[in-house]
């Protein structure tokens, strides 16, 4: 009945049976709402809110109930839920909350765009960081920001390149217009078209309705494709159709658009390889490349370190409310956090002093509230075996149940991508991941999926 309501009211909308499900869904793909209800199997609405928000902190979350109370309506809001809507309920109800969610959204991204766009220097600004390197980065972009042309940002996970692509955005003519960001590698291959070109009404089974795709919705603005080496190669198609004509063809049309719409583009990868093994248009390449600007590793950039890591102190003392506030970061936490290789970039760094300011009592960081895998990176690792899959033998600091798992992960991780020849999907199936988790992982650990496929099966 829900999804009769809302899908004649305009919206597009994806039904499952129970809360199981629900997670399954939010990770294959992009939802701005989930309406739910609060008894339902295998997992329950409330523990289904938690999970959701602790994942997607911005998910607009609706709860229904027959069996609602005051206390449970003060949970489900307390959880992070939009609203409670106590059934049985009148059809123009759902439809009054949706649209409320949509107003708001619409004020809060707007009010972030105003943020963001309050002083000329802001989107420079936020790319924290006086070193050369950045120095040069922060000039390139200055000029390139101006002009419509075509973008691609390189650089290691962590790094920053979504940032860099908001700048460019925020300081171009476009920066009152929408900004939207795609990760490539998160959508399914199948969806993918639909997602950024938009369906016609009939286009496969279940489009029952048009769909507007994220080109129209960034017409005028700016669309961030990140991970644009994961990109299939029939969207890889039509993107290059873009790029050449200005106009798109939503999945199942055959009539074409015109959309206004600057590509701006992200990758960790080698598209040259790419290019290579046959699974990236070198024409596309061409066409994206024609400013390649290049995000240095936190390695790179070592003078920056210490100026981040006390930008993030004073970040989280205010997040945290810290009582009394952490004043400084003790002398051998500095030497620890200048001398770690930070394979994880500015992210791990956040991360790092974001544990450290909850773990610490008194109001100085020290080398005991910083992660273990920090002070521990100068103990010796241990000899891999031939599979090199082998658990680190115990050590001088080598004690760490954590620091062991992680290693291990990452074994396995780099194993099974040899033993697929760098396919993910594969590999996502022989260590029992999702697609999706196993690409977060593949960033958060700084591997090189091709580089390790071309290693060949263990």
């Amino acid at each position: 009945m829900l999804t009769l309501i809302l899908t004649e009211h305009g919206y597009d909308v994806r039904a499952v049976s129970d809360g199981a499900e629900a997670l399954k869904e939010l990770q294959s793909r992009h939802y701005d709402v989930v309406v739910s209800d609060v008894r339902m199997p295998k997992v329950d609405g409330l523990a289904l809110l938690k999970q959701a928000m602790g994942l997607w902190p911005e998910l607009t979350f609706v709860v229904m109930s027959a069996y609602g109370s005051k206390d449970q309506a003060l949970e489900a809001v307390s959880a992070g839920a939009y609203d409670f809507i106590q059934k049985p309920f009148k059809p123009e109800e759902v439809v009054f909350v949706l649209k409320k969610a949509e107003e708001r959204l619409r004020l809060v991204k707007e009010n972030r765009r105003l943020r963001g766009a309050s002083t000329d220097n802001a989107p420079l600004d936020r790319m924290i960081g006086a070193s050369e390197v950045m120095g040069t980065l922060k000039k390139q972009l200055s000029r390139v920001a101006p002009v419509s042309t075509t973008v691609l940002i390189s650089g290691e996970s962590g790094t920053g390149k979504e940032l860099v692509a908001l700048a460019i955005h925020e300081l171009s003519p476009r920066s009152a217009m929408p900004f939207i960001t795609v990760n490539c590698g998160a959508i399914p291959a199948g969806l993918i078209e639909s997602e950024l070109f938009g369906h016609a009404r009939g286009a496969f089974t279940d489009a029952k309705h048009a769909k507007r795709g994220l080109f129209s919705e960034a017409d005028g603005g700016t669309l961030f494709l990140d991970e644009i080496g994961e990109l299939p190669m029939p969207a890889q198609v039509k993107l290059l159709r873009f790029l050449q004509e200005g106009e798109i063809r939503p999945v199942g049309d055959n009539r074409s658009e015109k959309v206004d719409v600057r590509i701006v583009t992200a990758t960790l990868r080698d598209l040259s390889r790419l290019i290579e093994k046959g699974e990236f248009r070198e024409d596309l390449y061409f066409r994206l490349h024609v400013v390649n600007l290049k995000v240095p590793a936190l390695r790179e950039r070592r003078d920056d370190i210490m100026v981040l890591a006390r930008t993030f102190l004073a970040r989280f003392n205010n997040a945290f409310n810290r009582d009394p506030q952490i004043t400084e970061i003790s002398f051998e936490a500095e030497a620890l956090l200048q001398a770690y290789a930070w394979p994880g970039n500015v992210r791990e760094l956040e991360n790092a002093i974001e544990r450290a300011v909850l773990m610490t009592d008194s109001t100085a960081i020290t080398p005991e509230s910083l992660p273990e895998k920090i002070w521990a990176a100068r103990a010796e690792p241990a000899p891999p075996t031939a599979a090199g899959l082998a658990l680190p033998t115990p050590g001088p600091l080598q004690f760490s149940l954590k620091r062991a798992i992680h290693d291990v992960e990452e074994r396995f991780i780099r194993a099974a991508l040899r033993q697929t020849r760098g396919n993910r999907t594969r590999a996502a199936e022989l260590l029992e991941l999702s697609h999706r988790a196993l690409l977060y992982k593949i960033k958060d650990y700084g591997i090189d999926p091709d580089a390790e496929g071309e290693k060949g099966p263990l």
